[in-house]
């Protein structure tokens, strides 16, 4: 099938790999020029495993092309997916300005029939909006194509998006005709080989159930860092109290980890989106609002340890911070809970060393100018002489340390356990001073 994705970042690079690797013939159209020619070269400009060599093999086999033409991708199309970024506006709404432009430029150019498929992230009714784009720009030529539009809501997990796409556990569409459902059950087939995995539905359904499922997944995360909070009053180890709810198969063991809060693309600006949505049809979403509430608290309280422990006195002192991309194998920072604590940190006069695998460069994007902040390429050399570490982003190199060595070369040995992932005898027994989220 011929394809088409307007919009070359995360999602419609992840989306169009895999598609082309199934065998579709498919166009990765771009506004930005540097970028596409970067990827006709094999530059991909974002870290996410296995992606790279997808992208080369496909391309290489002639599957998967790279445009700046919307002309070429829409003359190209049978379907074309709208893959661009809506980030979010003062108010917490979506910024739909991307979506609508390639709406309109769809409607301008367009002269067969086409299904539109959304796969950004968009507020319910969206679909809508883009069908009226395309058509009045269709009026304006005095044509009558066929143009149909359908929801196709993403769920990919930066770190894991390429299997996550190649193996999804549920495809979610939404459509409005059964033309368009055809479509894209014959376009998704080759993922539905061991089980039917295709939940088809009518267009508002599926452009709420992405934002629902993100907000499940958001409140989930928030529920847990109270009760860590609660935990580290009352003298409890949240830790056990993790494995005890984990084990009720109601509850489960899935986004029940303690930690200094959620970050990244999507949970933040898509809970606030809801809310706004919410808000505009004449409902308080009171529980998302509290869980955005007690995620930006929860952002803080790494600093509150550090401050606590130093009496807050941490002007001059170095902290040695492992981790800065919002979760591992991704090189993204975006709201990422490293961002909250090294401002807090150089606030207050200290100086800040970090080693990440992957988002030294993006970090430095967002410190450029600060003096007091660093990254370093081992994490070892981030740690030397600082007064204290902090691990922040639970990358697999950091799980089992050399305690010894750390003790070493650290001109006080005070740790902060961000995300749980050291037993915190085996660290004291160290000579540590040892701090975690909700743990004794």
């Amino acid at each position: 099938m011929r394809i088409s994705i307007v919009g070359s970042g995360y999602v419609g690079l992840v989306s169009g790999a895999g598609l082309s690797d199934v065998g579709h013939h498919v166009v990765c159209m771009d506004i930005d020029a540097e970028r596409v020619e970067g990827l006709r070269n094999g530059i991909v400009p974002i870290y996410e495993p296995g992606l790279g060599q997808m992208l080369k093999r496909n391309s290489s086999q002639g599957r998967l092309e790279f445009t700046t033409s919307i002309e070429k991708a829409v003359n190209h199309a049978e379907v074309l997916f709208i893959a661009v970024g809506t980030p979010p506006d003062e108010d917490g709404s979506a910024d739909l300005s991307h979506v609508l432009a390639v709406a309109g430029s769809v409607g301008e150019v367009v002269d067969k029939p086409l299904l539109v498929v959304v796969k950004s992230t968009v507020p319910v009714g969206t679909c809508h909006r883009v069908l009226e784009t395309v058509r009045a720009k269709l009026a304006e030529r005095g044509v009558d194509i066929p143009v149909s539009v359908a929801s196709n809501p993403e769920f990919l997990k930066e770190g894991a998006a390429v299997s996550d796409f190649m193996k999804p556990d549920r495809i979610v569409v939404g459509v409005e005709n059964e033309e368009s459902e055809a479509l894209l059950r014959e376009l998704y087939a080759p993922f539905n080989r061991n089980h039917q995995k295709l939940l088809c539905m009518d267009v508002r359904s599926s452009e709420l159930t992405k934002y629902a499922a993100n907000a499940m997944l958001a409140t989930k995360i928030s529920l847990m860092n109270e009760f860590s909070n609660i935990a580290a009053r009352v003298g409890a180890d949240i830790e056990h109290v993790r494995h005890g709810i984990g084990s009720d198969p109601r509850i489960g063991f899935s986004f029940i980890y303690p930690g200094p809060g959620y970050g990244g693309s999507c949970f933040p600006k898509d809970v606030r989106a809801l809310e706004h949505t919410a808000r505009s049809h004449g409902y308080e979403a009171e529980m998302l609002q509290a869980v955005e509430a007690v995620n930006n608290r929860q952002k803080l309280v790494p600093f509150g340890l550090l401050d606590g422990h130093f009496n807050g006195r941490l002007d001059g002192l170095t902290v040695a911070l492992w981790g800065l991309s919002f979760k591992p194998n991704t090189d993204d920072m975006r709201e990422a809970p490293s961002l909250y604590l090294v401002r807090a940190l150089l606030d207050a006069g200290a100086k800040v060393r970090a080693h990440d695998p992957e988002a030294a460069e993006e970090a430095a994007r967002h410190f450029v100018g600060e003096p007091g902040f660093s990254t370093v390429e081992d994490p070892y050399e981030a740690a030397k002489e600082a007064d204290a570490l902090v691990v922040i982003t639970e990358w697999k190199q950091y799980w089992a340390p050399d305690f010894d060595r750390l003790h070493s070369i650290m001109k006080q040995s005070v740790v902060v356990d961000a995300r749980n992932i050291w037993s915190p005898g085996s660290v004291r027994r160290r000579g540590f001073q040892y701090y975690a989220i909700g743990r004794p």
